[in-house]
């Protein structure tokens, strides 16, 4: 399988936000490469983690934009989470997860970043440019919060 890129086409245009979804790539090389199951444990933790708190940082992003289709988002991310949570009790019982949850990953970043986060960028984009100062200072307190 051919390694994914970058592509403008998965941009929402919020820097931010794309920083944090070019991890998604990163897993989904980790578990390209994992040469044992100790390399899938250590990325699933990985993503577990990424999930909580990308999660949050998005919603919160959303929600102080006003954007209208937060409740669905929400629902997408929480059956994200239940998935990858049911990945790891997978593995954790000894199952070969690592084909399976390279598939997730990349229909995630081809469907969801690339088409649902689309949906509320262009508010949060508005919202930034009409606020730029407010926007910073906001952005700046969620990566703090996600630091810790």
């Amino acid at each position: 399988m051919d390694s994914i890129q970058w592509s403008d086409d998965l941009s929402t245009g919020i820097p931010a936000i794309d920083d944090q979804h070019r991890r998604i790539i990163g897993y989904i090389s980790d578990l390209r490469t994992a040469r044992c199951q100790q390399g899938v444990a250590e990325t699933l933790g990985e993503l577990l983690d990424y999930t909580l708190s990308h999660f949050e940082f998005e919603e919160a992003l959303m929600a102080a934009a006003g954007y209208e289709g937060l409740e669905e988002h929400k629902h997408t991310h929480d059956a994200f989470r239940a998935r990858i949570e049911a990945f790891a009790a997978r593995h954790a019982r000894g199952e070969d997860i690592s084909e399976e949850l390279l598939a997730l990953l990349t229909r995630w970043l081809y469907e969801h970043i690339a088409e649902d986060d689309a949906s509320y960028a262009p508010e949060v984009r508005e919202r930034q440019a009409a606020e730029p100062e407010r926007y910073r200072r906001w952005m700046q307190h969620l990566d703090e919060r996600a630091m810790n």
